[in-house]
């Protein structure tokens, strides 16, 4: 969705290369020498966990 705007394009930036995208995973995944997959899981509990503690 550009993980950004909500759209439902994963792998589109809307033009803009600053959105969050499938690319910005992949590309953090190799820094931390994991899968794209784990970089999500990690990247949802930390989103989870933060948008908790701002109730």
């Amino acid at each position: 969705m550009c993980y950004t705007c909500g759209c439902g394009m994963p792998d589109a930036d809307m033009g803009d290369p600053r959105n969050i995208t499938n690319k910005t995973f992949e590309e953090a995944a190799k820094a931390a020498g994991e899968t794209p997959e784990e970089a999500k899981k990690n990247a949802l509990k930390l989103l989870k966990k933060i948008l908790k503690e701002e109730k």
